[in-house]
């Protein structure tokens, strides 16, 4: 398999966007439980924004690599360590109310990263000449992977943020249906990434991505 340098300079750039988003992804969880009282991942070293805390080699490293490189579209099936929490110590809240405030911060820290990214490339393209190619890079790697990473992440199918967020927010009569997305989910999840219809499921979401991009751009240089 011949690989290009194009190639080899799309899987550095994205593979560094997607450590340093999936380091803030999976600090906003450890940051939300250790607020509620949850010391654990304080005690396991993740409330850190440091990306060596949050790495997990195959899902943040092997796989990422293997969808720039695989031929074909190979999906992108990627994902950070995990943040053990403990909800048994959550302060003030249920721990089910507790798991559904952790599991939320993960996709709303891709949204401030997402919003942090745009009003930092506005400020300095009226500030300094900014090179397309940084402009381009930031909107592209940063930006609108943030905001898909918000949006997929919020699925309601475990082992997705959204499958917790959807067990807290539904009423105790409700809740055989996060259970049974618990048994099952991850089955569905995968039926809909190897039939395609997870793509169609984000095309609202790269809509709006794409949206938010031109707004960007259109404030830049406008």
């Amino acid at each position: 398999m011949h690989i290009s340098t194009d190639q080899v300079r799309t899987a550095v750039v994205s593979l560094v966007a997607f450590i340093l988003s999936v380091a803030v992804h999976e600090f906003g969880h450890a940051w939300m439980a250790n607020r509620l009282g949850d010391r654990l991942p304080a005690e396991q070293g993740r409330l850190t924004l440091s990306p060596l805390a949050h790495i997990d080699l195959v899902g943040t490293i092997l796989m990422p690599l293997v969808a720039v490189f695989a031929p074909g579209g190979f999906p992108l099936l990627a994902w950070g360590k995990p943040v053990q929490t403990n909800p048994k110590a959550y302060r003030g809240v249920s721990p089910r109310t507790g798991h559904m405030l952790v599991s939320l911060m993960g996709p709303l820290m891709n949204f401030v990263l997402a919003v942090a990214v745009s009003v930092v490339l506005v400020l300095l393209a009226h500030v300094v000449k900014l090179p397309d190619s940084v402009a381009e890079v930031a909107i592209r790697y940063f930006l609108v992977l943030n905001i898909m990473l918000m949006f997929f992440n919020l699925l309601p199918l475990p082992p997705l943020d959204g499958g917790s967020v959807l067990a807290g927010l539904l009423p105790e009569r409700l809740q055989f249906i996060p259970q049974a997305l618990q048994r099952y989910g991850t089955l569905v999840f995968f039926g809909l990434l190897l039939t395609g219809a997870l793509g169609f499921v984000m095309q609202p979401v790269r809509a709006v991505a794409g949206a938010w991009a031109g707004l960007v751009v259109r404030l830049m240089y406008g």
